[in-house]
């Protein structure tokens, strides 16, 4: 074969596989946990206590109690994370941790992390887990700048754009977060909520919460970006 027509067949699929679509990858396969670790430290006294994960009826179900964390085994970095969820109860406490890393770094039980929050009617606060993150208006929307912190009794709490985007208890919510070198924007049923930058870690595991309340997700999926949505 003349191989100048082998360079032009290589080169052209170099150029089209650099233009191919990322493509979406589901983070849970509706069976089972696999690709999922937990992190409960209750079990380490009590390691016969029920699970706080569970998958039901094709679901990832967050039971709430006991306290702890799933976490991917995989890392991740420049992706837009889709969750679809809803409380199958009483509305409560949930959250999302992005770029998580070293476990029970904060009280002996979070892991280092931005928390992207999904407490009822507050959906999209960042919560700072041993990691920063700034936002615009940051003294309004965290606090006198003298309390600000990362650790144990500091002001890590960082409100959203607006409280109240979640649909009626019952109904399914969509939360988006993208995650790009130091930016993380979160959207909630489509109204951006949150959107940090100079954030402290750039990759890391994504991390479901049971804190709580009993949360379903119906939907997990990631895909690789390489700019934010408007």
């Amino acid at each position: 074969m003349n191989s100048h027509y082998i360079l032009f067949i290589s080169s052209f699929y170099l150029f089209t596989s650099t233009w191919a679509k990322p493509k979406i990858q589901p983070l849970f396969n509706g069976k089972d946990l696999f690709g999922w670790t937990m992190d409960v430290p209750a079990h380490d006294k009590k390691p016969g206590m029920e699970k706080p994960f569970t998958v039901r009826d094709g679901m990832l179900v967050s039971l709430g109690k006991p306290s702890g964390h799933l976490l991917t085994d995989r890392e991740y970095q420049n992706y837009r994370l889709i969750a679809e969820y809803r409380f199958a109860g009483k509305p409560g406490n949930c959250g999302i941790l992005v770029h998580a890393s070293k476990l029970r770094n904060l009280y002996k039980m979070y892991p280092k992390s931005i928390e992207v929050q999904m407490n009822h009617t507050h959906a999209g606060d960042f919560w700072c887990i041993v990691e920063n993150i700034e936002v615009p208006n940051m003294v309004k929307r965290r606090g006198a700048k003298e309390k600000w912190g990362i650790t144990e009794g500091k002001a890590r709490r960082i409100l959203n754009l607006t409280d109240g985007s979640e649909n009626p208890v019952g109904k399914w919510n969509r939360m988006k977060i993208e995650c790009l070198r130091d930016e993380v924007k979160v959207w909630v049923n489509d109204e951006l909520v949150n959107h940090g930058h100079g954030c402290t870690a750039q990759k890391g595991k994504l991390s479901i919460q049971a804190e709580g309340s009993e949360v379903e997700f119906r939907r997990l999926k990631i895909i690789s970006i390489n700019k934010l949505s408007k």
